[in-house]
């Protein structure tokens, strides 16, 4: 198990669609606060809930909040995470799903709103499959950073042993029943076999 301080900064990040707000669900059923704002409700797309906080998007802009989150955990998409400044410790919940889900996913939700994706699939799976590698190369190179990958298809069939590996890596007192209690199989959609 890590040690982890109280000024440790937790965050959950992976791509758009990539079961982000699952694992917020399950850190705030765990004990964990969560820094929310529910400015965006929950929908067909996530009806559990976004776990988003406005604020956090323009990091770039703003670091004066992050002080405020010693011992909470908060929801960052992948592409900002570069925008963290160095001088704060991190551990951080990152979601691996295969990216031909997350795209299935996320035109789907763009669907749902009369929208179209302005990719095609091929060109969106070599852009995000280029971006994590960088983001993992660069996360890989910072001292501040402890990081934990968590598939989210292992999360559905192997909860048991997913939330095991997160209560070590977060060093936190987590419930663990209750976390596996907010997991519903089936909202894992757009699954590869499905997809082929």
């Amino acid at each position: 198990m890590q040690d982890i301080t109280d000024k440790t900064i937790t965050i959950v990040s992976g791509l758009p669609r990539s079961g982000t707000s699952l694992m917020m669900k399950m850190l705030e059923a765990g004990g964990m606060d969560v820094v929310i704002d529910n400015i965006r409700q929950p929908d067909k797309d996530n009806p559990n809930g976004y776990y988003e906080c406005e604020q956090i998007k323009k990091i770039k802009d703003d670091t004066s909040w992050l002080p405020a989150t010693y011992g909470k955990v908060f929801k960052m998409v992948s592409m900002l995470l570069m925008s963290l400044p160095s001088e704060y410790p991190y551990q951080v919940l990152f979601m691996k799903r295969d990216v031909r889900e997350v795209i299935a996913s996320q035109k789907k939700m763009l669907a749902r709103h009369g929208k179209q994706s302005v990719s095609d699939d091929t060109k969106m799976e070599l852009m995000y499959t280029k971006h994590l590698y960088q983001v993992e190369e660069w996360l890989s190179s910072q001292n501040n950073f402890h990081v934990l990958n968590v598939s989210f298809a292992d999360l559905i069939r192997q909860s048991q042993r997913e939330i095991k590996r997160i209560i070590d890596f977060t060093g936190k007192n987590f419930d663990l029943i209750k976390m596996k209690q907010v997991i519903d199989p089936s909202l894992y959609r757009n699954k590869v076999k499905d997809l082929i």
